[in-house]
């Protein structure tokens, strides 16, 4: 399937998100769950464009967008009007259905959508790890986690916070 607009604006708000935190700026946790649903929903969407169920939402997907970038804009605009500008300059081409960040071809169906300059490892659990306590170890640790299955999940992040995300659920799994 082609680029998404939507899919083109998430890498970039990845990106801004990355580069903010490179500058020292604190991004609220709600920005990463975000992220997260965002990413999720783009593929669900994406698996059948033309299924009434997941036309809806395109909609939720623009919401979340959204929420985004305003979000990370304003404290992009708190690091200068330069800075900012060059940041929307890359959302109007996403907008638009311009590539901003070329995706990664791959017919694997386990990596979709990783973004440019991320890592990514993939967490095969013997039994399932709740759902609140994976949320609370990637807003801890910054990455982006996507519930593949019950037991399966990608973890999208630096290399580092990838390290530091797998020990955790080493520890999490051990102590229950």
């Amino acid at each position: 399937m082609n680029e998404l607009p939507a899919e083109q604006t998430w890498l970039v708000l990845v990106e801004l998100l990355t580069d903010l935190k490179k500058k020292g700026t604190e991004i609220p946790k709600e920005v990463t769950k975000n992220i997260q649903m965002a990413k999720t929903t783009i593929n669900f969407y994406k698996v059948d464009p033309t299924d009434p169920e997941r036309q809806v939402e395109v909609a939720r997907i623009n919401e979340f967008l959204t929420k985004i970038q305003n979000t990370l804009m304003n404290l992009a605009d708190g690091i200068g009007e330069e800075y900012s500008s060059q940041w929307m300059n890359k959302l109007l081409k996403a907008s638009r259905g311009e590539v901003v960040y070329p995706q990664k071809k791959t017919d694997s169906k386990f990596v979709v959508g990783a973004p440019s300059g991320f890592s990514m490892i993939r967490v095969n659990f013997k039994a399932p790890l709740s759902e609140d306590r994976v949320q609370e170890i990637a807003e801890y640790h910054n990455v982006i986690i996507e519930f593949d299955e019950d037991d399966l999940i990608s973890v999208y992040g630096d290399k580092e916070n990838l390290k530091k995300v797998f020990k955790n659920f080493h520890r999490s799994l051990k102590n229950s």
